[in-house]
């Protein structure tokens, strides 16, 4: 059996800085992405592949409340799952042509994921989650009798949701048949829908979104991998971000980790979540976590570059 990956694209991986985000900006940066990972799998690795959807996500929502009075918008779970669908066939379609260029015979697929929460999370009575577009004052008069929770910030209102913690996959033995008959699959996009199990129903969706490092290290955790490779747009970890004293993590154990987390220096709505991430999957079996730019990822697997965390 080949040794097992989960890539983790960042949510901003498909849309650069500057760009306007058009469907060709986002085809010809998925197409650089492709050939690094394309080289990943030469090497013998089965890869699975998440991504994040904050960009997608966001212009669905502003889609929706735009023509609210045309067409009955979507809820947030099925704006997800359409986001899901949208990168994944992006993601498929400039992979499968990658590995053919490369004369890999190898199947692409995009799974829909649904992943298992708990009901009683602390978020769903405390969402802090922003998403979706930024709104005026006299915009949101009227958007708040629908019964969604805003936060204000310095571009205007926008809706906050809940950000419950990922428990399980609901479709990780899928996604573990599928790699062993050699599939590369995308899955867990945008950190998958949030579900919980109900008695005498079975799975119901929520209204709230998951955080897709969180996610893709319970995908890592349902396939047995040895590596999880976080591509964000920083190439290294580091302490004292933004200050003089700011140090970039090079190679570094999960015991020094830890105690850089529980000191405070990465902060929730940045690097908190994939440090966590990384501190559940090397605790769980794990062998490596790899954090560096996306623009740098097959450097970055080599070992030139990065941050590399071991047990």
């Amino acid at each position: 059996m080949k040794q097992k990956a989960v890539i983790a694209l960042g949510g901003n991986a498909l849309i650069k800085k500057d760009q306007e985000g058009t469907i060709y900006e986002q085809f010809a940066n998925t197409r650089d992405i492709a050939r690094s990972i394309v080289k990943i799998i030469k090497k013998g690795w089965n890869v699975v592949i998440t991504h994040g959807n904050g960009p997608q996500v966001g212009a669905i929502l502003l889609q929706n409340d735009i023509a609210k009075h045309i067409t009955p918008p979507m809820p947030l779970g099925i704006c997800v799952a359409e986001s899901e669908g949208l990168i994944g066939y992006m993601i498929q379609q400039c992979l499968s042509n990658a590995l053919k260029k490369a004369k890999l015979d190898k199947s692409v697929v995009t799974l829909i994921t649904q992943v298992l929460v708990d009901q009683d999370d602390a978020s769903f009575k405390n969402p802090t989650k922003p998403i979706g577009p930024f709104y005026n004052n006299e915009e949101i008069d009227e958007i708040k009798q629908q019964g969604f929770c805003f936060k204000r910030f310095k571009k205007g209102w926008r809706m906050i949701v809940p950000s419950p913690d990922p428990k399980s996959i609901v479709e990780g033995e899928i996604i573990k048949k599928m790699l062993e008959d050699d599939i590369v699959v995308i899955a867990s996009g945008g950190g998958g829908l949030p579900v919980i199990e109900k008695e005498k129903w079975g799975l119901d969706g929520l209204e709230a979104v998951i955080d897709k490092d969180l996610a893709s290290e319970r995908v890592a955790e349902a396939i047995n991998a040895e590596i999880l490779f976080i591509l964000t747009n920083v190439e290294f970890v580091y302490i004292n971000y933004n200050s003089k004293d700011q140090k970039p993590l090079k190679n570094i154990s999960l015991k020094e980790l830890e105690k850089y987390y529980e000191d405070g220096h990465f902060p929730q709505g940045s690097m908190g979540p994939k440090i966590l991430a990384a501190i559940r999957f090397l605790k769980a079996g794990g062998k490596k976590v790899i954090i560096s730019d996306i623009e740098k990822g097959w450097e970055a697997f080599q070992g030139r570059t990065g941050t590399h965390i071991t047990r």
